[in-house]
């Protein structure tokens, strides 16, 4: 499987600069990755730099702790859609899940899915706080909301996606919603490893060298 084509690439650091996301979008454009995933301020850069190419752009919402009001959640992701995000990635809101207030955990997702229309819509679980039958729930409730991806990790808790982990989301939804697994994937072989689960797309940040590298056949300005 081609890892490359299947790669979120990711910056989400505080410390992000403009330079870094010029860099981001450049490394993601010359190797053929899926989609970069940046915090929304950055929406309109990133648009700039990958406007008809087809690296997607990801904005993440209520990140990393998903304990936002929904009403933020969604006003957050209606903006970095109209800046020009393809995708948005929303963390549920975990306090939710363990006081077992499945109906706002539910509404919180469906109403994000709303306002994003016909874009992508992935929920980040954070299966780190979660117990196996947390997991299961939170897949279940991401169903019935109609999210398009489960992803495992936001990459600011205390681990990432487990193989274990994977195949108790890919037992759970089977093929009716898409995984990302993210967090803790530290080279090529792993990700191979997680597509062969059934993994759907991969989230690593530039840091991890998991992938086959191409030549870069053109630049972007390393200044904005």
């Amino acid at each position: 499987m081609n890892v490359n084509a299947c790669l979120d690439l990711t910056l989400l650091d505080a410390s992000a600069t403009e330079r870094d996301i010029v860099y981001l979008c450049n490394k993601a454009l010359h190797n053929n990755y899926y989609s970069i995933c940046i915090n929304s301020c950055y929406v309109p850069l990133a648009n700039q730099l990958l406007h008809k190419t087809p690296v997607k752009i990801s904005s993440v919402v209520g990140f990393p702790l998903g304990a936002t009001s929904t009403q933020a959640k969604v006003y957050e992701a209606q903006k970095a859609i109209d800046q020009g995000a393809d995708e948005i990635e929303m963390v549920i809101n975990i306090g939710f899940l363990k006081s077992r207030n499945y109906i706002a955990l539910l509404k919180d997702i469906i109403d994000v899915k709303l306002a994003v229309q016909n874009k992508i819509l992935k929920v980040i679980i954070e299966i780190s706080e979660l117990s196996k039958n947390e997991i299961i729930k939170a897949c279940q409730i991401c169903m019935d909301a109609n999210a398009d991806y489960i992803k495992t990790s936001t990459g600011f808790s205390s681990s990432g996606a487990t193989f274990t982990a994977v195949k108790i989301i890919k037992k759970t939804v089977k093929d009716y919603v898409k995984i990302v697994a993210s967090g803790d994937i530290p080279d090529y072989d792993i990700a191979q490893k997680y597509l062969q689960l059934g993994v759907d797309r991969i989230g690593a940040t530039s840091e991890i060298k998991i992938t086959k590298t191409q030549t870069a056949t053109q630049t972007f300005p390393k200044t904005v």
